[in-house]
């Protein structure tokens, strides 16, 4: 049981990071640090957006707009925090 723990935890610790970067990288693009005219970080970039979307979507339709704020990867983060809470306790 254990081993199960360990592995769920894991790929939640893969996911958290997987949206802090994809949030670091929407900054850089909005304040033009970053171009996505770049193969290369264009790449990165839509594998993320590929990647992080399908969780994002349905949490976007349940929060109210906040014009050009977005707090869908707050609200993950959170979520996957509280499950690593749940699982490390209760596995």
């Amino acid at each position: 049981m254990d081993s199960l723990k360990v592995i769920l935890l894991m790929i939640l610790n893969f996911a958290w990071w997987i949206i802090i970067i994809q949030a670091v990288m929407s900054w850089l693009i909005s304040f033009n640090v970053l171009n996505i005219r770049q193969a290369f970080v264009y790449q990165i970039w839509s594998g993320l957006n590929r990647v992080t979307e399908p969780v994002y979507r349905p949490i976007r339709n349940f929060l109210p707009s906040m014009g050009g704020l977005d707090l869908t990867p707050v609200v993950v983060l959170i979520a996957i925090a509280a499950l690593q809470v749940v699982i490390a306790n209760n596995l």
